[in-house]
């Protein structure tokens, strides 16, 4: 039986047809087994999980969605969860316990070494979305006096299965960082040598309050392995991964495209299929109401011009071409604003400089949509009757001339709302995009009828 046919299997608990999968189950990568069991019935996961050892059942339910996560501890025994709790990455622990009650941590607590216990509280001290929410704390460390051959025992007796072992990272008498060494090089070195002697400095770090979006970009800045988290002593206290700095990174791009899609943010990991149709809902109606609302006003404007369309009705028939132009304009340049401020490629006091390019842009494709806006006109309306005194030329250029100043102002406005938001230190992906298509609607239809009236004396 394929990976597909067994995650799309139906069981019940008990079922003696799992009995006939449990061999072939043990045998796959704990990730495809985790892939199985994602959201199945906790008393089915937990069933499944008696028939791994404890180190492989706590690696299965750490790569499930914390809610699943929350599911399985509330139905097992406190003292059996706690076996896996043990062993779990640090950063694990604590999103799980962060994620309990306050009698749910009470608990588990005394189920739990003294060591992990310290360990799980200390680390769920730290907000979640900082460098210290996410950080691990189970990680090798060696003093810069330990000799080569020290190091080497050391690594091999205490931290044999630690799979960060790669980059370990030196401190002094104080915990301070002073620098790290890659295996291979204590490996290849002469015996007899310090650590400080084959030590390298770090080229990045980060503190336990930064942003943890600002913090993972330094793994991919510096190209590293492990990323040290330094305390306001500078103390090392942590480290973050580069399996960890996908996640976050995965994680923002997710809530910005939520932002940017004019949905508020949900906590839940859960998929599409298993989120349900009032979770979606609640997600969407706040923007989607709200912009309706504004929305109003364009039905104001087309209102007050009631009598403009009366005396040339031809001007209806493209009232959309200029709102959808505007609305791909605006939401194109807040796209290209976003992106370039989330890689750090300008920072805020280079504002003017971004306006005066999107300006330029700007006016080379109003031109580029002038021309094909007036031969759209020609063409799709060259048997269309007109006012005798306006010929369908001079009506066709006045749609185009509206047309080229919305995408002009579409665009600027594109770019300048994230960058008001930002300026007032705001997260520029709430400038949504459907807050964009409605503000530059608004624009348009004022910039439509204004041209419009001005040229024919409406």
């Amino acid at each position: 039986m394929t990976l597909e046919e067994l995650k799309n299997t139906k069981f019940d608990v008990p079922d003696k047809r799992l009995l006939e999968f449990i061999p072939l189950l043990v045998k796959m990568p704990l990730q495809e087994v985790a892939e199985i069991l994602y959201q199945r019935d906790a008393l089915f996961v937990l069933e499944v999980l008696n028939h791994f050892k404890i180190d492989e059942a706590a690696k299965i339910i750490s790569e499930l969605s914390i809610a699943q996560q929350i599911e399985l501890f509330k139905n097992s025994s406190k003292k059996k969860f706690a076996l896996f709790f043990e062993v779990m990455a640090s950063d694990v622990r604590a999103d799980i316990f962060q994620h309990l009650t306050q009698k749910e941590q009470a608990d588990l607590l005394p189920y739990l070494t003294k060591q992990v216990k310290k360990d799980v509280i200390h680390l769920s001290n730290y907000p979640p979305e900082t460098a210290g929410g996410i950080m691990k704390s189970d990680y090798p460390i060696l003093k810069p006096h330990y000799t080569v051959e020290e190091s080497l025992n050391l690594l091999r007796n205490e931290y044999a299965h630690n799979e960060y072992m790669n980059y370990t990272y030196i401190v002094n008498d104080q915990l301070e960082l002073i620098g790290y060494v890659l295996l291979q090089d204590v490996a290849l070195a002469e015996p007899q040598l310090s650590i400080q002697q084959i030590m390298k400095q770090c080229v990045g770090v980060a503190k336990v309050d930064d942003d943890q979006e600002d913090a993972v970009k330094k793994i991919e800045k510096y190209d590293l392995f492990t990323l040290p988290v330094l305390n306001k002593h500078n103390q090392l206290v942590g480290i973050i991964t580069q399996d960890q700095a996908i996640d976050v990174l995965r994680l923002e791009q997710t809530e910005d495209m939520e932002k940017f899609m004019g949905m508020t943010r949900d906590s839940s990991d859960e998929n599409y299929l298993e989120t349900s149709v009032w979770s979606h809902f609640k997600k969407r109606v706040v923007w989607i109401v709200s912009l309706a609302v504004v929305g109003l006003i364009s039905g104001l404007i087309i209102h007050s011009y009631e009598s403009t369309l009366d005396q040339l009705l031809i001007l209806a028939l493209y009232m959309p071409m200029v709102a959808d132009t505007g609305g791909n304009c605006g939401s194109q340049a807040a796209t290209v604003v976003i992106r370039a401020m989330a890689l750090g490629q300008f920072r805020l006091k280079n504002w003017f400089l971004v306006i005066w390019k999107e300006s330029r842009i700007s006016l080379l494709l109003a031109i580029c949509l002038g021309f094909i806006a007036f031969g759209k006109v020609m063409f799709l309306s060259w048997e269309t009757e007109t006012p005798e005194e306006y010929s369908l030329a001079i009506i066709a250029f006045v749609i185009a001339l509206a047309l080229s100043l919305q995408t002009i102002t579409a665009t600027v406005i594109g770019a300048a709302l994230p960058l008001t938001v930002k300026a007032f230190g705001g997260d520029p992906a709430v400038a949504a995009s459907p807050a964009i298509t409605t503000t530059v609607d608004i624009t348009g239809l004022l910039i439509y009828f204004t041209v419009a009236t001005s040229f024919f004396n409406l």
